[in-house]
């Protein structure tokens, strides 16, 4: 992956080029982005230019020796960390990211853009809560403790850390904070408010922001081939997030479905009809994995915002399909804004209670006693 391959967030790019070539290269750092944004990308880039036998014109060569081995992901000094769990892909009693790491290859070659989603779906454990445990925490310290294979730097590429246990990041706090030389440390998070403070705080935090609409489009055609007209629709909807725009053009069924039940939800609690609404809650508790119903959580949230941009007349910012845009209209205009924000504020809570095992048929009554008691 070199930067001249990557679509958007120049500035963030340019930073991690004048970081490498005035040899001020930080031992730690926390990417933060939305699901999606290229904060993988930008890391595979960086990683490959620090190691590049030829680098010029603030890129790598794409040709050497190392380069080649980075495209395909087999830097004997460049390792992966993501959440895993046991799964019928891995016969290991205690699965670690080298259980799966043939699986992750397939997957990053595909879309280094992708969701945590398809990270699951990938390596075979959807439905389970991934983690990184102290399996992993092992692992990465053997790895570490050997010599660098081609004399460069040797770095660790960790997929959401806020997926690491307290003993985990215990573990590796010493490696982090004082690294062998030329070895970094590059975390990639969705939510690093719950990224524990021991490891956040010894980072350098850089934040890759959503694509705009056009840099969505550009991507999808030119570096995954999608028709230009779904390109437009799938950027349209898609928050800035070329994952969540590829998403939605492969799983365009489950988006219908969620779709569905929050209609559902909605169209009862703005017709004061509870006992509806609580089957819709029990509808919603049912979906089969916790990870699913976090996503209908996920999707519900982005649709009370999607009505809450149309009630402010801001519809070219809402990221509405032009096919749903009636629907959205329609149930806007039953909708207060009060009524939008409290919505908002109890759906994240109900998704975070979701993450915590909490009782999943509690939270979403609790969700819907909730919304309901708000809209009159």
């Amino acid at each position: 992956m070199r930067f001249g391959d990557i679509i958007g967030n120049s500035k963030v790019a340019d930073a991690l080029v004048s970081m490498a070539d005035s040899g001020r290269v930080a031992h730690a750092m926390l990417l933060y982005e939305n699901d999606g944004c290229g904060a993988l990308p930008l890391a595979l880039a960086y990683v490959q230019y620090l190691n590049c036998a030829n680098p010029s014109g603030g890129d790598s060569c794409g040709e050497c020796q190392s380069c080649r081995q980075m495209s395909r992901l087999i830097h004997p000094d460049v390792h992966f960390v993501y959440p895993v769990n046991k799964g019928p892909k891995t016969s290991d009693d205690k699965p670690v990211s080298e259980s799966y790491v043939k699986y992750w290859r397939e997957l990053v070659t595909a879309n280094p853009y992708f969701v945590e989603s398809l990270l699951q779906k990938a390596i075979g454990i959807e439905g389970k809560t991934g983690l990184v445990a102290v399996a992993e925490a092992k692992s990465i310290i053997g790895k570490l403790s050997l010599a660098s294979v081609s004399g460069g730097y040797k770095a660790v590429i960790f997929y959401l850390p806020e997926k690491m246990n307290q003993q985990t990041a215990n573990m590796l706090l010493k490696l982090v904070e004082e690294p062998p030389e030329k070895t970094l440390f590059l975390f990639i998070t969705h939510a690093p408010e719950k990224v524990l403070q021991t490891i956040f705080s010894r980072c350098q935090s850089v934040r890759v922001l959503p694509c705009s609409r056009e840099e969505v489009e550009r991507t999808l055609t030119e570096k995954f081939g999608i028709d230009p007209s779904e390109a437009v629709s799938a950027a349209a909807v898609s928050g800035g997030s070329v994952g969540a725009a590829m998403e939605m053009l492969g799983e365009r069924e489950e988006h219908n479905s969620f779709l569905d039940m929050f209609s559902d939800m909605m169209g009862r609690i703005v017709s004061r009809d509870l006992l509806g609404a609580l089957e819709c809650g029990e509808a919603a508790a049912s979906l089969e994995s916790r990870e699913k119903q976090k996503a209908f959580c996920i999707f519900a949230g982005d649709c009370i915002r999607k009505l809450f941009m149309i009630k402010r007349e801001l519809p070219q910012i809402a990221g509405v399909a032009p096919e749903e845009m009636q629907f959205y209209s329609d149930l806007a205009g039953k909708c207060t804004e009060r009524f939008l924000r409290k919505a908002a504020s109890d759906i994240e809570g109900a998704a975070a209670m979701i993450d915590r095992n909490v009782n999943s048929k509690i939270v979403f009554c609790d969700l819907v006693n909730r919304m309901y008691l708000n809209i009159m």
